[in-house]
Formats: structure tokens, sequence, C-alpha cells
């Protein structure tokens, strides 16, 4: 079985990156990745690895934009299936309600990641090497605090964009309202 999780939908910065799972060994402590800490994420991304064939599917912020969110869902998910390589018959799980890769004979199930293990262990490595990249972009881009709020949406990432402006790896066809957040 392949698991198919997704992070970075809706940040504001940096891409948007799904994760296909399969686990050949079981890894204990499975969950969604947004019910556990960054250390525990951290540790149990690291089992993973160990134990499962990861297939990676990034789409940069310019070219989301180019495309929309909705195409870069689906060109993300085909990236990390093509990457995983599936076998014939192969189950497919997406966490959520959209199928974006019917194509692949994918099906989905809201909170897959909560209830299968190969959609946790996607959805926990994907925001793992997220979270990575993020705070890797951080050194080049100091002003805009990647490094805590990993592109999304706070406070002081709207205090910084009101005061340097967009930096290249900024969503422009999101609309960014600092006095909402």
């Amino acid at each position: 079985m392949i698991g198919i999780d997704e992070v970075g939908r809706g940040a504001w910065a940096g891409p948007l990156l799904v994760c296909a799972a399969r686990l050949h060994q079981p890894v204990g402590g499975l969950k969604d990745s947004k019910l556990l800490s960054a250390k525990k994420r951290q540790e149990l991304s690291a089992q993973i690895l160990l134990v499962a064939d990861i297939g990676y599917g990034w789409v940069p912020a310019a070219e989301l934009d180019s495309i929309g969110l909705a195409a870069a869902m689906r060109l993300a998910t085909e990236r990390a299936i093509i990457a995983i390589q599936p076998q014939q018959n192969e189950e497919i799980i997406i966490d959520g309600s959209v199928n974006f890769a019917p194509q692949f004979g994918a099906t989905t199930l809201v909170k897959a990641d909560q209830t299968v293990p190969a959609v946790s262990a996607a959805s926990i490595v994907a925001k793992v090497a997220r979270d990575a990249y993020m705070t890797k972009l951080d050194s080049s881009y100091p002003a805009y605090g990647f490094a805590n709020h990993v592109g999304y949406g706070t406070a002081a990432h709207a205090k910084a964009i009101a005061k340097y402006g967009l930096c290249v790896e900024h969503r422009t066809s999101f609309k960014i309202n600092p006095a909402n957040v």
C-alpha cells in the first residue's frame, strides 16, 4: 500500500510537497504530523526512512503560481507517485476528499493521516522535509523568519512582508493580507 499526504498547501511561501510512502515494516507511534511535536516528527521520520520507500513531489512557489493550486496538487501527487514507482494493483490512498491521482487508481480517505499508517508516514516525512527546506531558506532570507513559521501566515511573517515586500519564495497568486493575520 502507498499512502499519500501533502504539506504546504496553505503556506504563503515555499514549495508544496506531496509525499508517497510505502512501509515495509511497522513503525510505532504514527499519526498525523500536525498532532506530533517537532522532535517526535524528526524521530519518527528517521525511523520511517529506514523501513519505507518514499516518493517526493515538489512544486516550487513560482510553478504553483503559474499553474494554480489545484493543478499544483495534481502535479505534486503525480510526481510523488511516479517517484515511488507503484506496483501493479498496489493500493494508493490519498489523505482527504479530493482525488488528485485517479489515473493511478488512487482512492481518498478523509483523516487517513490519522488511521492509515502509510499515510501517517507520508504526512510525517513530508512535514519534516518541507520544514527542513524552509529552515535552510532562512539563511538566504533571514528577514522573513522562515525557520520559525516555515512559510505559513503568522503575524511576524505579515510584518516582514509589510516591511520588506515579497521575496522569490513567496506565492504571488495567494492573497496575503497582513491585516487579517
